[in-house]
C-alpha cells in the first residue's frame, strides 16, 4: 500500500518555506489520506516537502512533524520525546511540576506532556497524535519511568479535531491528589479536574521574579490556586487573594494552610468590582498581581479584551502606593506584546501616574517559544512601578 499523501497548494508551499508547521484546509489541493495518518506532503510540482499530521476535519489540516524525508524511521517518536525531557533536565528547575513537552516548541505538534511528581498528564490534542497516543506512551513509560500516565484530553479543542473529549489513566495509577512543588511552595494538584492538566505551569518562574519586588500589602487578583499569593506572602505583611470561584477560594485556604502561611486571605468575588470598590473606598496596596484568564480566545474578541485588560490596569494602578510594584500579565495570544504594552501605557496615563517597565517576562522556560510559530508565544508579563 502506497504512503499517504496530500498535495498543498503553492500558498501552502509558502508557509512550509517560512518554518510554520500549520497548513491549513484551504490550502490543500489533494487528499490521498485518511484523518489521523501521517502523511508525505507534496508540493505543487511533485516534490516531496516532508512528513505532517493529517486531519480531515480541523481547520489545520497539516501539522508538520518533519522536513527531513527520511526521518520518520524506526524510533523517531521516541527520538523526539528523549530531546525534549532532556531539554527540561538541563534547565535544573526549583520544582517538581513542569512541562515536559510542549507541543510545537518541541517538534511534537498538538501533544503536551506535564510532571508532577512521579505521575505524567498528557493531551494529544489532534487525530494525529491521538492515535500516536499508545505509541507515546510506551515511550514516555521507557523514558521517564512514571508511576502512572492520565490523559487529559477534555480541552473542547478536540471537538474540533472530530475527537471525544474523555479522561483516563493510560498507565499505572494515578492519585486523585497528587503532592507537588514550587521552590518553597508545595500544592496539592487535582490532576483529573484542575484547570489544564491542574495547575497553570507556565507562571513558575514570573512568580520567582516577582519575588524580588513583593512587598507590604499584597492584592492577587485572578488569584486561581493561590500561585503568587502563597510566593509572594513570606515577603508581604498580609495578602488578599480574590478569584471568582469558590473552589478556587477554597484551595487557596488549603494551600496556604499546609505552607503555614497565616498572613494570606482568600476572597471568592468579580475581580472588576472588587477593584472599583477598593478604590471606592480608598485602600492602597504596595504589590499588586494580575494574572486574568485569556480575554482574547480568538481575533473577533480582541477589542473587548483590550478594554478588559485596560480597565483591571487602570484601577489597580490607581489603588498602588507610590513606588509599588503592579506584575501584570495577559496569556492571550491575539493580544500581541507590543498591544499590550500600548494599553498598559494608555491605563497609567488615564490614572495619572509615572510608570517604569521594571521587568517584560514570558512563560517558563520549559515553555518554550518556537521563533517561526507566533502562537507559542501566548504569555506576557509585566513588571512594572510606579513613581508618584
Amino acid at each position: 500500500m502506497s504512503e499517504p499523501a496530500v498535495t498543498i497548494t503553492h500558498r501552502g508551499e509558502d508557509r512550509v518555506r517560512s518554518g510554520h508547521p500549520w497548513i491549513y484546509k484551504s490550502d490543500v489541493a489533494k487528499i490521498e489520506a485518511h484523518g489521523g495518518d501521517t502523511v508525505r506532503v507534496i508540493g505543487t510540482r511533485g516534490r516531496a516537502l516532508g512528513h505532517a499530521l493529517y486531519s480531515d476535519r480541523s481547520e489545520i489540516a497539516l501539522r508538520f512533524v518533519t522536513r527531513d524525508l527520511a526521518e520518520l524511521a524506526s524510533g523517531f517518536w521516541r527520538e523526539r520525546l528523549a530531546r525534549a525531557i532532556q531539554f527540561r533536565e538541563t534547565l535544573n528547575l526549583n520544582a517538581t511540576a513542569y512541562r515536559l513537552v510542549h507541543g510545537e516548541a518541541d517538534l511534537l505538534p498538538s501533544f503536551i506532556a506535564d510532571r508532577y511528581g512521579d505521575y505524567l498528564v498528557v493531551q494529544a490534542l489532534s487525530q494525529g497524535m491521538d492515535r500516536l497516543l499508545p505509541e507515546l506512551t510506551r515511550h514516555l513509560v521507557d523514558l521517564v519511568q512514571p508511576a502512572g500516565i492520565l490523559a487529559r484530553n477534555d480541552p473542547r479543542v478536540r471537538l474540533l479535531e472530530g475527537l471525544e473529549q474523555r479522561v483516563e489513566v493510560l498507565h499505572g495509577t494515578v492519585p486523585e491528589q497528587i503532592e507537588v512543588r514550587e521552590a518553597h511552595v508545595s500544592y496539592v494538584v487535582d490532576p483529573y479536574r484542575g484547570q489544564k492538566t491542574g495547575l497553570f505551569l507556565d507562571q513558575r518562574e514570573n512568580r520567582e521574579a516577582a519575588e524580588k519586588y513583593a512587598r507590604g500589602r499584597l492584592l492577587d487578583a485572578f488569584s486561581y490556586n493561590g500561585g503568587f499569593a502563597l510566593a509572594l506572602a513570606p515577603r508581604c505583611d498580609d495578602v488578599i487573594a480574590i478569584d471568582i470561584s469558590e473552589d478556587a477560594v477554597a484551595r487557596i485556604r488549603v494551600n496556604a494552610d499546609r505552607n503555614g502561611l497565616t498572613n494570606v486571605q482568600a476572597r471568592a468575588m468579580n475581580v472588576f468590582d472588587e477593584l472599583r470598590e477598593l478604590e471606592r473606598r480608598g485602600e492602597r496596596f504596595d504589590t499588586i498581581v494580575l494574572d486574568p484568564p485569556a480575554f482574547a480566545k480568538n481575533k473577533a474578541s480582541v477589542a473587548k479584551a483590550l478594554s478588559g485588560y485596560k480597565e483591571i490596569n487602570l484601577r489597580a494602578l490607581k489603588i498602588l502606593t507610590p513606588g509599588g510594584f503592579l506584575i501584570t500579565c495577559s496569556c492571550s495570544y491575539n493580544v500581541g506584546e507590543a498591544d499590550f504594552a500600548d494599553l498598559l501605557a494608555s491605563a497609567a496615563a488615564d490614572a495619572r501616574a509615572d510608570v517604569t517597565v521594571v521587568e517584560k517576562r514570558m512563560q517558563g522556560r520549559d515553555h518554550p517559544v518556537l521563533m517561526t510559530v507566533p502562537e507559542t508565544f501566548y504569555l506576557k508579563c509585566f513588571i512594572l512601578r510606579k513613581l508618584n
